[in-house]
């Protein structure tokens, strides 16, 4: 393939790869994201890649007013559906069949019954109140989303950029070169009122901007593909399964700032999405998209990818840009900040996947399309990792302003075994907790941030009433304690402080005074933390503190868990109707905390119990039980 050099010959191999794919007989879509292969999904490809090849006659049988080319049946691995719960799964077009928990061994069932027959395979199909859903629409997980960045996920193959080209692909890149100047871009972007996706939701044309208007020639564009949240899987998915659409938007935004070089950071524990990167990235230079005289102008662009180590603190900017010059990923004192001495101190734009993701949407489609979605000064969608205590989990987007009743209970289908809602944790370590008075609440920037929370990356776990929401605080805490850098004292020793209170507490020897401790750390640290993750460190601690107080104080005053979660706080009693007094209980407990005479009832000193649960398992006459 020789380099596309202009606007027209990129619109005539859109027209071409569009062509090559509607004359396909069939296509069969194979969920090929991290989840998926983790149940089967590739060796699932290569059966039906078999299959394929073996009956290279074969008619496909669909219904007469489903249109069909007669060229090749083609088997493509997508990227993510986003319904992970019920992978592997497989998309049938031009038949829109949505196969779910798919397994080797109904690959021949789905070619010689699907695709020769067309006939549906009941027990593949996604069930709904007792109703078989033959298409991904019919399901409720995916009625009320709003599938913008996400879009191509599970509609195209993730390795070919031509099928990226056939459905609009570099599209927005064409209009921003041949119809924009570069503060026009810059302009439609703030226009668009487009925030970051990754954070804080700090206005993504501001940021520009700010780093066009430096005086330094040399300035960089950085894709933050971190993502260390605990539970976030968006950006991982969107590298994965459209790497094209983040790259495009990259490359827009390093000619709207006028650079010729750009990073993506990606944590290393993210192999695959390393592996389609490094495949896109080869396929744009290949197509003259990306490097030298983009599309036969005079504009050039270079990208690299980086691999992070896996620490949680390079999501923050500073630390971030530290990672990939090669030093420990530290934050340091701002100002200066990012936009004016970045990446080897030359300004710098940085963004998150999801952000440059939404950026060639709004120079296609234009700013105002982007501001009829979601609600005034929260525009577009958001993309949520739905997981927890939930019925439908997986990856969703969402209009800005959705609530989190529609969330948790029109897409996740509501609680699992039908508990009660307790709570959902938004925004990983350093976001908070919503509660049944925020069911209603909009999820947006600026409604989160009134009640002390934040969207944070998308991470969203969904708890219920079996949920003790002190070790949901001791367990974000001590995945930031861990992940602190160490380089300012109220973050490194702080959340230290914090998380030993926390411990001590769950160890059911807390006191009403650790709770008042806790917010002054608490307050502390927030203050006087040198980045954003540290001053957000906090803040499950305070959110579960303000909400949920009187879990706290059960904890420390009647030393029980209403959750039944906290071992520490279990009780060991011997009911003296039932004990026969063998002494085997007393015998074997490595605590020496059970005392009795023979043949008479024992009892359980439970100050000097260590709750091992030994007497329970030992006893051959059901005389022990355990009270919370």
């Amino acid at each position: 393939m020789s380099k596309i050099t202009s606007r027209e010959s990129l619109e005539q191999l859109r027209e071409l790869s569009k062509k090559e794919i509607d004359n396909n007989k069939c296509r069969i879509l194979i969920c090929a994201g991290t989840g998926c292969i983790a149940g089967g999904s590739g060796a699932i490809y290569d059966k039906m890649c078999d299959l394929v090849a073996s009956n290279p006659n074969i008619e496909v049988c669909f219904e007469p007013e489903v249109a069909h080319g007669d060229g090749d049946i083609a088997v493509k691995k997508s990227g993510c559906h986003g319904f992970c719960e019920m992978g592997p799964l497989m998309k049938i077009e031009p038949q829109d069949i949505l196969y779910t928990k798919v397994q080797l061994e109904d690959c021949e069932d789905i070619f010689y019954r699907t695709i020769e027959k067309g006939e549906l395979i009941p027990h593949l199909l996604f069930k709904q109140n007792g109703t078989e859903c033959k298409k991904q629409e019919d399901i409720a997980f995916y009625k009320k989303q709003n599938r913008n960045v996400l879009k191509n996920c599970g509609r195209i193959d993730a390795e070919n950029i031509e099928e990226f080209l056939a459905i609009g692909g570099y599209r927005g890149l064409a209009r921003a070169l041949f119809d924009m100047t570069k503060e026009e871009v810059i302009e439609e972007i703030s226009e668009s009122g487009l925030r970051g996706r990754g954070g804080a939701g700090f206005p993504t044309g501001k940021k520009w901007s700010q780093v066009a208007r430096q005086k330094e020639e040399k300035r960089y564009v950085v894709c933050n593909g971190d993502e260390g949240d605990p539970g976030a899987f968006m950006d991982r998915s969107v590298m994965e399964g459209d790497p094209h659409k983040m790259i495009e938007g990259m490359i827009i935004a390093a000619y709207a700032v006028s650079a010729d070089e750009g990073y993506i950071y990606v944590r290393a524990e993210y192999p695959l999405a390393i592996e389609r990167l490094k495949n896109a990235i080869a396929e744009a230079e290949e197509y003259g998209l990306l490097g030298d005289n983009i599309l036969g102008t005079d504009f050039s662009f270079h990208l690299h990818i980086n691999r992070g180590a896996g620490a949680f603190v390079c999501g923050e900017g500073s630390a971030l840009t530290a990672s990939i010059e090669g030093n420990r990923g530290m934050p340091r004192v701002k100002p200066p900040r990012t936009v004016e001495q970045g990446l080897f101190d030359k300004p710098t734009v940085l963004n998150n996947v999801e952000t440059y993701a939404n950026v060639p949407m709004i120079i296609a489609r234009g700013a105002d399309w982007f501001k009829g979605i979601g609600t005034e000064n929260n525009a577009g969608t958001k993309a949520f990792a739905l997981t927890g205590s939930v019925k439908n989990t997986g990856l969703i987007e969402v209009p800005m302003g959705t609530t989190l009743r529609e969330v948790i209970y029109d897409i996740g289908g509501g609680i699992k075994d039908d508990r009660e809602f307790k709570a959902v944790q938004i925004g990983g370590p350093s976001g908070g907790c919503l509660t049944k008075e925020h069911l209603d609440m909009k999820l947006d920037f600026d409604s989160l941030k009134k009640i002390g929370a934040m969207i944070g990356s998308g991470g969203m776990v969904v708890m219920d009433d079996h949920t003790c929401m002190v070790e949901v605080a001791r367990f974000f805490m001590n995945f930031t304690q861990n992940e602190s850098c160490g380089k300012c004292v109220p973050c490194r020793e702080g959340t230290k402080r914090m998380l030993e209170i926390l411990e001590r507490i769950v160890a059911g020897k807390g006191t009403l005074q650790d709770l008042d401790l806790l917010e002054e750390l608490s307050e502390t640290i927030t203050d006087t933390a040198l980045c954003g993750l540290g001053k957000c460190a906090a803040q499950p601690v305070m959110s579960t503190l303000k909400f949920f107080r009187e879990e706290y104080e059960q904890h420390v005053i009647e030393k029980k868990c209403i959750a039944k979660n906290c071992e520490a706080l279990r009780k060991f009693i011997i009911n003296p109707d039932k004990c026969k007094g063998c002494s085997k209980c007393a015998r074997n407990c490595p605590a020496g905390a059970i005392a009795g005479q023979i043949r008479k009832s024992y009892h359980i000193d439970n100050e000097a119990c260590i709750k091992c649960g030994a007497c329970l398992s030992d006893c051959a006459f059901d005389a022990i039980h355990i009270e919370w």
